[in-house]
């Protein structure tokens, strides 16, 4: 069975267009329903939180006055639930005309004209999960046009209610369709979250030639539960995933959660440094609407900001653990780091740590390093790679740090 399953792998590998779309160069960045507003379609008593044309022109303001497509946060994206629950006449899915009374391009247009990209869902099986109508095999390259007539900027491809077999051939072939529109469409597979998210079971060098971000594992929910669980399958399985890792394709540890409700203002730094770490898109599901200031500033750090989006695209890791502390690392180019330690205790106790940049391998300037605290926004100072650096790491929190060479003035920042 496994032979088989890889046989038509390669068979695809071989005939099939890979992507090339020319995008997702760094991580994307933006906004999507699904961890918020979930399939909530009750439009008459829930008008301004139910999946509508009017909530995603609404975000799509925020997103355009509140300064967030200036730093990079660009799609706009519908999850689940948007459609009838059948095809039109000529086999094309269409927009619940209650919910999207002005139709999917003029959506689309409310939306460029913001400076801004939209995102729509799609599912390769019979159904949706929330049980709309899927994209079969014979349907992909007809759902691949009808999105590119819409003006669709990315595509997010679902999985529930398809078989291994089914995935291995429609991933593939939706990339193809999507191509072959003509209209560059930012394709995100969840095809390794259902199959385990490991090899052999996902070939993440077949993968990354089709597309340009993928769902790894399970969905994140609102709580610190969720986060952590995501946290640590991502440092058990690094060696597998890091490598799959680099411009125009990414792995995806799911939406961030910050503003929503689960977590702390610790516990959203951790989320945050840790997705950067990651190299991870930083796709963002919370009401814009009613941010709170202290949210909102933490998604907004420019320095964060430009940690994830790195052109090195080198995927971090975890490197040391002890005790509730992990140390987290990324290489960033020219001779530039992130490091981030992470306090997984839960006692009410703040850890005192101490770590020089040596423990690190990082040795590489003569004059020292920089240092920068990413999230108290402090320049800490120049340090030696040999000298002990202390920190003091909340329960449940973080410290970042951004490292550069003692001679780096830091013009890009």
């Amino acid at each position: 069975m496994q032979l088989a399953y890889l046989g038509i792998l390669l068979s695809l590998w071989a005939l099939c267009s890979s992507l090339d779309n020319g995008l997702g160069k760094t991580p994307p960045m933006g906004w999507m329903t699904w961890e918020r507003y979930r399939c909530n379609i009750d439009c008459k008593t829930d008008p301004e939180n139910c999946i509508g044309e009017h909530l995603i022109k609404s975000i799509a303001d925020k997103m355009a006055d509140g300064g967030w497509r200036e730093l990079g946060y660009v799609y706009i994206s519908i999850d689940d639930c948007w459609s009838l629950k059948k095809r039109d006449s000529k086999g094309r899915l269409q927009p619940d005309p209650e919910r999207f009374p002005s139709g999917m391009k003029a959506l689309a247009d409310y939306v460029h004209a913001r400076g801004l990209k939209l995102g729509i869902y799609g599912d390769l099986g019979n159904y949706t999960c929330g049980g709309y109508p899927g994209t079969t095999l014979d349907t992909i390259q007809i759902d691949a046009e009808t999105f590119a007539s819409w003006e669709v900027d990315m595509l997010k491809f679902d999985g529930c209610y398809s078989n291994s077999s089914e995935k291995a051939l429609g991933y593939p072939k939706m990339s193809q369709a999507l191509n072959s529109t003509g209209r560059p469409i930012l394709y995100s597979c969840s095809w390794p979250a259902y199959e385990g998210g490991l090899p052999p079971k996902v070939n993440y060098t077949f993968l990354g030639s089709i597309c340009n971000l993928w769902r790894n594992y399970d969905d994140v929910q609102d709580s610190w539960d969720s986060v952590l669980d995501i946290i640590e399958w991502f440092a058990c399985n690094e060696d597998a995933l890091q490598p799959a890792a680099g411009p125009g394709r990414w792995n995806d540890p799911d939406m961030l959660i910050t503003g929503d409700f689960g977590l702390s203002y610790e516990q959203s730094k951790s989320q945050l440094a840790i997705w950067a770490i990651l190299a991870a898109p930083l796709i963002m599901s919370n009401d814009l609407r009613s941010i709170s200031q202290e949210a909102k500033e933490l998604l907004q750090n420019r320095l964060l900001i430009y940690i994830d989006q790195d052109s090195l695209g080198k995927q971090g890791r975890r490197v040391a653990k002890v005790s509730s502390l992990e140390v987290w690392m990324r290489e960033l180019v020219d001779e530039q780091y992130a490091v981030a330690v992470l306090n997984k205790g839960t006692d009410g106790i703040p850890k005192r740590f101490f770590m020089s940049l040596a423990d690190l391998n990082i040795t590489q300037s003569a004059l020292g390093y920089k240092l920068y605290d990413v999230f108290e926004k402090e320049y800490v100072g120049i340090v030696k790679p040999e000298t002990n650096i202390e920190m003091n790491i909340n329960p449940t929190g973080v410290v970042m740090l951004f490292v550069c060479p003692a001679s780096d003035r830091l013009h890009r920042l």
